[in-house]
C-alpha cells in the first residue's frame, strides 16, 4: 500500500473512524500544530547531550501521540475511540509535567523573564518546540471555544508542557554555561 492514496488532492482529510473534514478544519489545524510541535520535540531530542533530557522529551512525545489521537477524533466517535482501546489525555499526564517542573526547579532554574533563544542548538530547538506549543494550545483553545473540545485537560497539558519546554531550555543554556566556565 503506497503513502500515496490522492483522496487529499481536494482538499479534504479524515479523522480516525474515516469522518471527513477539510483539511483547514480546526480540528486538523490543532492536531497538526500538536503533530509539529512533535517533530521539533524529535529534533530537540536528536540534539540533546544529557539522557535526562532525551529521556524526558522521548515521554512526552508519546505523551503527543494519545493527544493527537484524542483531537483526531471528532466528538461523536469519542466513545468508539475509548471502546476501542484507545488512550485520552488525563490529569496524571498534566501532573508528570507538574513533577518535571518542580525537578527542574530544584536545581535553580525558576523564571527571570524573557529569554533569547539561541543561546545553543539544544536550548533554540526547545525554544521552537516551546512557540510551537503554544500555537497548539492556541488551535485547541479554538476548538473549545466553538464547543468542539470535550477535554479541557488537553488545554492543561499544553500549557503546562510551555512551560516546561522553557524550563528545559534554560536548564541546557545554564548546563552549556558551567561547562564552558570549569573550561576556562
Amino acid at each position: 500500500m503506497s503513502i500515496v492514496t490522492r483522496r487529499g488532492d481536494q482538499g479534504e482529510t479524515a479523522l480516525m473512524y474515516n469522518r471527513r473534514v477539510a483539511k483547514c478544519h480546526p480540528r486538523v489545524e490543532a492536531y497538526g500544530a500538536v503533530d509539529e510541535l512533535n517533530s521539533a520535540l524529535g529534533l530537540a531530542r536528536a540534539v540533546a547531550k544529557q539522557a535526562f533530557l532525551r529521556g524526558n522529551l522521548r515521554l512526552i512525545q508519546e505523551d503527543l501521540v494519545v493527544l493527537m489521537g484524542e483531537l483526531a477524533t471528532a466528538p461523536e466517535d469519542l466513545p468508539r475511540y475509548d471502546e476501542d482501546g484507545y488512550s485520552r489525555v488525563m490529569p496524571a499526564m498534566t501532573a508528570r509535567l507538574d513533577k518535571l517542573v518542580k525537578e527542574i526547579e530544584a536545581v535553580s532554574v525558576t523564571p527571570r523573564g524573557w529569554a533569547t533563544p539561541g543561546e545553543n542548538v539544544s536550548a533554540a530547538a526547545l525554544d521552537l518546540a516551546r512557540s510551537i506549543c503554544r500555537r497548539a494550545e492556541r488551535r485547541v483553545c479554538a476548538l473549545r471555544e466553538t464547543g468542539q473540545l470535550h477535554n479541557a485537560e488537553i488545554i492543561a497539558y499544553l500549557n503546562r508542557l510551555a512551560d516546561v519546554l522553557w524550563l528545559l531550555a534554560r536548564w541546557v543554556e545554564a548546563k552549556q554555561s558551567r561547562r564552558t566556565k570549569r573550561r576556562r
